[in-house]
């Protein structure tokens, strides 16, 4: 993964609205801090005391479909994800910077706290 500091308005165009919580979704978080999903996951998985249902939940099937028909995504390699993604509010990313304890997702989670959050999101239903 990259070493480079991703632009605020780049962080800005993948917070969505979901369950009336401004999120970014594991794979966007895992990117901006620099890791791969997978290891976010597991990160956040092994510290889920850290993560109560208003820092991080998940997304169900339903809400999963609109997403692919509002912004026409595709399946990413053979068969696509396994499991449903999960979706981090502002809090939740900071703490997800926490447990992953690497100096690219402290710097980034400046940036992704600091000013994204506080700016109009995509709306990603009713």
């Amino acid at each position: 993964m990259s070493d480079e500091i991703i632009p605020a308005d780049q962080i800005q165009n993948r917070i969505l609205v979901l369950r009336g919580h401004r999120v970014l979704l594991d794979e966007d978080l895992a990117a901006f801090y620099g890791v791969p999903t997978k290891a976010l996951n597991q990160a956040v998985k092994r510290n889920e005391n850290r993560f109560p249902s208003d820092f991080r939940f998940q997304l169900t099937h339903e809400e999963v479909g609109r997403l692919k028909s509002q912004f026409v995504t595709s399946n990413v390699g053979r068969g696509g994800r396994r499991k449903l993604p999960s979706a981090y509010t502002e809090h939740g990313a900071l703490m997800a910077a926490t447990v992953l304890n690497s100096a690219r997702a402290v710097q980034m989670s400046l940036i992704v706290i600091g000013m994204p959050f506080t700016e109009p999101a995509r709306k990603s239903g009713p």
